[in-house]
């Protein structure tokens, strides 16, 4: 059985690293093909290096660009090396545009699919993460579901039950080996533990929408006894300056970092604000209070277990109820042997 892992983003490349390490350990015939739809270096090749992961036997250096772009050029560049090197199966994760290029083009060349994190549903189709999943799970053969909830939510939407698996997620297996990796950024930036908040914010329906992107930081703005620590992504930045926006006074940018160095910043934050499903995850994992900048989440389970909340109009009121829970909520997600149970139901079936 050849396998190709198709990534494109910094999530796709922590999520996959658990399946990646074992593809190593095992000795299976597979490939990475990376579309490198992140283009800075800090998003990308760092996280190969921190997680000791092979590096691509493919790259397309798709870049940024419109949706339709960037999606094109990689259904062009994926169908090439698809044809050229073709595997049995093709392994995505997630959401992204990455994602749905790579099990479109596996569609039509008539190659099995395996969609890892399948089944999360936002219902905002003003994300465009939300209509790459969707497509994605319509199309797999394998579904590899994080927990029971997203089983259901398929089977809804008329997914045979035989192409379903619950395994939980592979970022419970990436956190639990950081976390032991624990770095010096702490020290770095003069921080101290349980002393800072640390902030995340990327997504496009925030920030490339200026009402958006201003209620967001009027919301922040009203935390202003907390110090706020904000690795800045490239879009972000780009659209406060597009926008004539400055950031809220209590907020700290520092340089976008690396996983080892995001999980010791989450691992050691009072309370934890993003937009990103993925950190909304490791914040519930490492039992940090998370706040989600957003309306909807496609994680549900971070709420129900007491993790994390949505925003609401008063970040006081919110930051209080955060703050005062005890962490003793329960992790969702699995106990960090997901990588391994997805390889060897794709081996078995």
């Amino acid at each position: 059985m050849k396998i190709a892992i198709v990534l494109g983003t910094r999530p796709e490349i922590i999520k996959l690293s658990p399946i990646i390490r074992k593809c190593e350990e095992n000795g299976e015939d597979y490939y990475i093909l990376h579309t490198n739809q992140h283009y800075s270096p800090e998003m990308d090749s760092i996280f190969f290096e921190e997680l000791g992961l092979p590096k691509p036997k493919y790259n397309l250096n798709v870049g940024s660009g419109s949706q339709g772009e960037q999606i094109g050029r990689m259904l062009k560049g994926i169908e090439k090396v698809f044809k050229d090197d073709c595997p049995d199966i093709v392994i995505v994760q997630g959401d992204a545009n990455s994602v749905f290029a790579g099990a479109f083009v596996a569609s039509r060349l008539g190659i099995k699919i395996a969609h890892v994190e399948a089944g999360l549903r936002s219902y905002d189709r003003n994300m465009p993460e939300e209509i790459n999943r969707s497509l994605t799970d319509a199309i797999s053969d394998f579904l590899f579901c994080p927990t029971k909830k997203q089983k259901e939510i398929l089977l809804t939407e008329g997914i045979s039950r035989e192409k379903i698996f619950v395994v939980g997620n592979t970022i419970v297996d990436a956190v639990y080996w950081a976390k032991n990796n624990e770095t010096k950024i702490i020290e770095r930036e003069n921080l101290e533990r349980r002393d800072y908040c640390l902030m995340t914010l990327h997504r496009v329906e925030n920030v490339d929408n200026k009402k958006m992107l201003e209620k967001i930081l009027y919301y922040i703005s009203s935390l202003k006894e907390e110090k706020i620590i904000f690795p800045l992504h490239p879009r972000t930045k780009k659209m406060l300056g597009r926008f004539n926006f400055d950031l809220p006074q209590n907020i700290r940018t520092i340089n976008p970092v690396g996983f080892l160095d995001m999980i010791t910043l989450e691992k050691n934050a009072k309370a934890i604000l993003t937009d990103s499903g993925g950190v909304q995850e490791e914040a519930c994992i490492l039992k940090v209070p998370c706040i989600t900048l957003r309306t909807t989440t496609e994680r549900p389970e971070t709420i129900e277990c007491g993790g994390n909340m949505l925003m609401k109009e008063n970040a006081n009121e919110d930051f209080e109820l955060m703050i005062k829970k005890e962490r003793d909520w329960k992790n969702p997600f699995g106990e960090g042997k997901t990588g391994e149970k997805i390889l060897s139901l794709l081996k078995n079936n």
